[in-house]
This record gives structure tokens, C-alpha cells and sequence, in this order.
């Protein structure tokens, strides 16, 4: 047998675990971190937020997919770039996506600290964040992986859960709680809600890193990635209308756990439904933790192992055959993040990765129809270019109004880029042609 055909993934995967990939990975945002943008907006405000990131949302995946099957690279965007621009556009490309990854999962891991601290208020967020950080380094470095038939499990049970939630809560909405300062800070609020309308969403583009082990993945990537989507949307709009009408939202909007916050006025905080909630949503803030942190991993060893990272961080482990020195570095950046950001703050920054990404695919997408008119594209683009080009209009909208309301943040991811820029020119690596197939060096195995 030959070594390539040694490391070739097996295509296993069907709708049914794409959905569960899908939604797992994003279902936390449902939980948390977009009640801030009530913050900054008002209920209104960050309804016509929502409604345009979605818009934006359901563009892009129509327009991303059509890369994820014609370049169905572990790399994700990093690979498409590379592809359409070369070195520099691998680079901005993979950056982006590494600080949406590395910054997701410590906004994810506060919030279980929260929910940890809304049970038992002895425990403390941080120290108990940073405790979730470290079990899910070593599970993924031991190999210790959920089955495909365990994610659906837990996902579906997450999904039931806020499907309970909205049930609950559902009696108790009154219209005018809902309306009350409805815009307090004007359309300028609205730009300044969109990066946590994106948490809502954020991560979903994680499923192209499964990419080569899908089943018929011209059927099934659509499938996967359109039920995702649709059950995010009915969940988001669902549960942030309905829990902005039970009370005054501003009691809510600036919590780490908004949701059994909101049961807990509805039903009263010794009601044992109040503490069951609190206990199942853990679940869900876990699978969203587990994916992240194997999404980042992936993305630092994929980075590492094609020359834009250090080398070392794209061993892997003999024992294990796990890429261990690449999740220890994500984990690090994860507890440095915990004790040095609030979760707004790295929810931002996670988002600002995001929406960088999102542009560089979207114009990946128009370079390569243009340079590669005879790329194999198992899925095309519906609405070709409008589709593409909404996504990317809005993106760029959302990453104005990121820099506008988040001055030193941008400033941060920027300068941060810049440096990157700069030793990845200094160390020649500009001048380097990956190979076009895989875009990989040989693995060092340790």
C-alpha cells in the first residue's frame, strides 16, 4: 500500500453528521454571548442586526460550499486562498481562521465556568474555564474522540433543550417587555450588535474541515450545511424574541448565562426545572468546546505541517498520533485569553477572525471561477455572483463596524497580522510553492 493511500480518510460521514458537526459546533451561541448585543443595540436594534447577518449567513455557506467540494482541504479557507492568491492570501486566510478557533474556545469555556457558577455559586468562572480548557487538551491529545453517533446525540439533546426553554418561556412573553427601549442608541446600535449577531453563527464553516471524509459530498455537503443553517436560524430567532419579552432585557443583557437566567424569572430560581436547564446546557457548551478546540488544533497542524507555522507544532505524537504540540499551543492561547479578556471582548475578536475569513473566501471564490473557469465544482453557487457578492458586501460591512465600535481590538488583530506578515516574510516562506494537491510537508512524527 502506498503511503498516500495509507493516510486517506474514509468517507463515513452522511447529512445526518454533517447537521451534528453543523450545529454542534455553533449551538453554544445560542446559550450566550449574543444577549450582549442587546447591550449595544436594544431588542429591535439587534433584531434587524440578526436579520442581516443572517441574510449574510445564508449567501455565504451557498457560496462556501461551492469550495468546500472543489477543494475539499482540511485547511479550509487557508487552502482556498492559497489556491486563488497564493502564499500571502494563505496566510490572511489561515491567521483569520486560527483567531476565530483559538478565541472561540475561550469565550465557549467562560461561559460553561458561568453555568458552572450558576449552579454552585462556590465555583469559581475562571479557574473552572481554565480546568475545562485543560480536560479537553488532554482528551484530544490521548485521541479520546465522541463518535459520529455520540455528536448526533448530544446535539439533538442540545437542540431539545432550547426547544424546552422556548416552551417554557413561550407563556410568559409579553409584547411590551419586548419593545421597551427598543432602539436606545439608533441605527449606530445596529452596526455596533452585528459581531454578536455573527456568534449566533459563528463556527459553522468548521464543517469544511470534515470535508474529506463526507459520503457523496456533492449531495451531501448541501444537505448537511442547509439543515444546519435552517435549524440555527429557527433557534436564534426563536430564543432571543422570545426571552427579550419576559422582562426587562437589560437584566440580561450583559450575563454569561442569559437563558437559565430567564428560566429562573420565569419559574423562580429554587424551581428544580431551572437547575435541570442550567445542568443539560453544559452539554451543549461542551460539544461546542470539544469541536472548537479540535476545529483550532486542526487548523494550527495544518498551518504548521505546510511551512506558515513553527515546524514543531505540526508533530505528531507516536503514541497517540495526535498533534500535541499544536492543541497544547491553542490551549495556551485559550487560558492566556480567559485571565486577560472579558468574554465580550474575545467574542470580538473570535467574530473579527471570522468576518476576515468569510471576505477571504468570498473573494477566493470570484478569483478561481476566474482563474480556474475549469475547476471541478460538484456544487456551483446558486445566483452566481449575486450570492457571493452579498456575502462579501456584508462582511465587509461587519468588519467596518467592528474596527468603527472596537478600536484597540482591531488595532490588536491587525498588528497581530502585521507580524505575522513580517516573519512570514523575513523567513522567506513567500517564496516557498506548496504543493498544489495537498499544500502539505512532510509530517515529523515524535
Amino acid at each position: 500500500m502506498t503511503e498516500a493511500a495509507s493516510t486517506q480518510l474514509k468517507r463515513v460521514l452522511k447529512p445526518v453528521h454533517l447537521w451534528a458537526i453543523a450545529v454542534g459546533l455553533v449551538i453554544s451561541g445560542e446559550y450566550f454571548g449574543w444577549n450582549y448585543g442587546w447591550g449595544v443595540s436594544g431588542t429591535i436594534g439587534f433584531l434587524i442586526a440578526t436579520v442581516i447577518i443572517t441574510i449574510m449567513y445564508v449567501t455565504f455557506i451557498f457560496s462556501y460550499t461551492e469550495l468546500t467540494t472543489a477543494i475539499p482541504h482540511a485547511g479550509g479557507a487557508f487552502a482556498y486562498a492559497y489556491r486563488a492568491m497564493g502564499p500571502f492570501g494563505g496566510l490572511i486566510a489561515g491567521y483569520a481562521t486560527l483567531i476565530d478557533f483559538l478565541f472561540a474556545t475561550p469565550a465557549i469555556a467562560a461561559a460553561l465556568g458561568s453555568y458552572l457558577h450558576f449552579l454552585y455559586h462556590g465555583i469559581p468562572i475562571i479557574p473552572s474555564a481554565i480546568l475545562f480548557n485543560v480536560v479537553f487538551i488532554i482528551i484530544n491529545i490521548s485521541g479520546v474522540k465522541e463518535s459520529a453517533t455520540f455528536s448526533v446525540f448530544i446535539t439533538i439533546l442540545a437542540v431539545v433543550e432550547l426547544l424546552l426553554f422556548m416552551g417554557i418561556i413561550g407563556p410568559s412573553f409579553k409584547m411590551e417587555n419586548y419593545l421597551s427601549h427598543p432602539m436606545p442608541f439608533g441605527w449606530g446600535g445596529v452596526f455596533a450588535a452585528l459581531p454578536f449577531a455573527v456568534w449566533f453563527y459563528l463556527a459553522i464553516e468548521g464543517v469544511a474541515m470534515v470535508a474529506e471524509e463526507v459520503k457523496e459530498p456533492k449531495k451531501n455537503i448541501p444537505k448537511g450545511y442547509i439543515s444546519g443553517l435552517a435549524t440555527l436560524i429557527f433557534l436564534a430567532l426563536g430564543v432571543m424574541i422570545l426571552t427579550g419579552g419576559i422582562t426587562d432585557w437589560r437584566k440580561l443583557s450583559n450575563l454569561d448565562y442569559p437563558l437559565p437566567e430567564a428560566i429562573s424569572i420565569v419559574l423562580g430560581k429554587s424551581n428544580g426545572l431551572t437547575k435541570i436547564f442550567a445542568s443539560i446546557g453544559l452539554f451543549g457548551l461542551i460539544a461546542s468546546l470539544h469541536g472548537t478546540v479540535l476545529a483550532s488544533s486542526r487548523q494550527v497542524f495544518a498551518m504548521a505541517r505546510s511551512g506558515y507555522l513553527p515546524r514543531f507544532l505540526g508533530a505528531v505524537n507516536s503514541k497517540f498520533k495526535t498533534p500535541h504540540w499544536a492543541i497544547i499551543a491553542g490551549g495556551v492561547i485559550s487560558c492566556l485569553a480567559l485571565v486577560s479578556g472579558t468574554t465580550n471582548q474575545i467574542i470580538v475578536l473570535s467574530v473579527m477572525g471570522a468576518v476576515v475569513m468569510y471576505l477571504m473566501s468570498m473573494v477566493s471564490l470570484f478569483i478561481l471561477r476566474k482563474k480556474e473557469p475549469d475547476l471541478e465544482r460538484p456544487f456551483a453557487s446558486p445566483f452566481y455572483p449575486v450570492f457571493p457578492a452579498v456575502a462579501l458586501i456584508i462582511s465587509a460591512i461587519c468588519m467596518l463596524a467592528i474596527m468603527y465600535y472596537n478600536f484597540w481590538l482591531s488595532l490588536l488583530f491587525f498588528a497581530l497580522l502585521g507580524i505575522a506578515i513580517l516573519i512570514f516574510v523575513l523567513m522567506g516562506k513567500h517564496k516557498e510553492k506548496l504543493l498544489e494537491d495537498n499544500m502539505v510537508a512532510p509530517i515529523i512524527v515524535i
